[in-house]
C-alpha cells in the first residue's frame, strides 16, 4: 500500500513520521499568513496537500498532536478528523484552543497527525431484537470508575 501526496502549492511540506515507529505521519500548516487562535475559536488550517490512498479500504484519520493539547490546548474541533479514500481535495486541519492564551500557527509548524486505519464496511441486517449480553443495555458509567 501506498499514499500519492500532491503538493498543491510548492511550498508545501509531505507528511512525515517523527521516528520510525511513529505511528502517524505529521502535518505542517501553510497559512498564507500567521493565524492567530483566540481562546475558545476555531480556524480551519491549510496543508497545501491532498492525498490519495492506493487502497479504497482504508480512511486517513487525522489526530492532535499530544504536545500541542497538553502545552497549549490546541486540538482538533471535531476530536478525529475522518478522510474518506476517495476525497482528493486539500487536508484542512481545524484546530480549536481550549486554552487560555491565544495561539499562533505559523508556516510550517506540526499541527496534527495523519494516521491510515482499515475500514470495514459489513453488510446491515435489520433484526426485531439483539442478541442478550451480561451488560446489556447499560450505558455510560456501567462499569464504574475503578
Amino acid at each position: 500500500m501506498y499514499l500519492s501526496i500532491q503538493r498543491l502549492r510548492p511550498d508545501a511540506q509531505l507528511p512525515r513520521r517523527a521516528t520510525a515507529d511513529s505511528a502517524g505521519y505529521d502535518l505542517y500548516a501553510l497559512p498564507d499568513v500567521s493565524v492567530t487562535i483566540q481562546p475558545g475559536d476555531i480556524c480551519k488550517i491549510p496543508t497545501g496537500i491532498a492525498v490519495a490512498p492506493s487502497r479504497p479500504d482504508v480512511a486517513l484519520c487525522i489526530f492532535p498532536r499530544s504536545g500541542l493539547s497538553t502545552k497549549h490546548g490546541i486540538t482538533l474541533a471535531n476530536s478525529v478528523g475522518l478522510v474518506d479514500s476517495d476525497y482528493r481535495g486539500e487536508l484542512l486541519v481545524p484546530l480549536i484552543n481550549h486554552g487560555k492564551e491565544p495561539f499562533t500557527v505559523e508556516q510550517g509548524m506540526r499541527i496534527a497527525q495523519l494516521v491510515v486505519l482499515p475500514i470495514l464496511t459489513p453488510e446491515l441486517h435489520e433484526v426485531s431484537e439483539l442478541n442478550e449480553t451480561t451488560r446489556g443495555a447499560s450505558g455510560f458509567g456501567a462499569s464504574g470508575l475503578s
